[in-house]
């Protein structure tokens, strides 16, 4: 499967599936709680199955605002 990381670099890492997200975050060496993983236009959770033939983006969450 493809993953791209949205760093300001943009990186893409070839991983094999299938495998669950909670597994590639791991593989990855990515805190779950810090990013949203998204295939496409749909939103996955740590538990979602995802394929050797699908596109990752793993997104980093930021949170903030005004005081």
């Amino acid at each position: 499967m493809r993953v791209v990381l949205r760093t300001p670099e943009r990186e893409e890492r070839e991983l094999k599936g299938p495998k669950k997200v909670r597994e590639v975050l791991e593989e990855l060496g990515i805190v779950p709680e810090g990013v949203i993983v998204a295939r496409g236009e749909e939103l996955l959770t740590l538990d979602d199955e995802v394929a050797d033939d699908d596109t990752l983006e793993v997104i980093s969450a930021v949170s903030g605002g005004a005081r």
